[in-house]
């Protein structure tokens, strides 16, 4: 994958732990969990990423 700026969310804990990073790419977003940086990357379009930020939000996901 070419250079990226890799960026984690300011509500992150500053231990790192459970952290996903986003990217921003020429064609869409990449995500890497950031206690292993060379690790899986996987890629999004934006809208994509969109919709399952959303999904997330409305607690489609929730565990509790």
């Amino acid at each position: 994958m070419e250079q990226v700026n890799w960026r984690k969310s300011v509500r992150s804990s500053s231990n790192g732990e459970n952290c996903v990073e986003l990217a921003k790419l020429p064609r869409g977003v990449a995500t890497r969990d950031s206690k292993d940086p060379d690790g899986a990357r996987h890629t999004f379009t934006v809208a994509a990423m969109a919709d399952l930020f959303e999904e997330i939000r409305s607690g489609r996901y929730d565990l509790g």
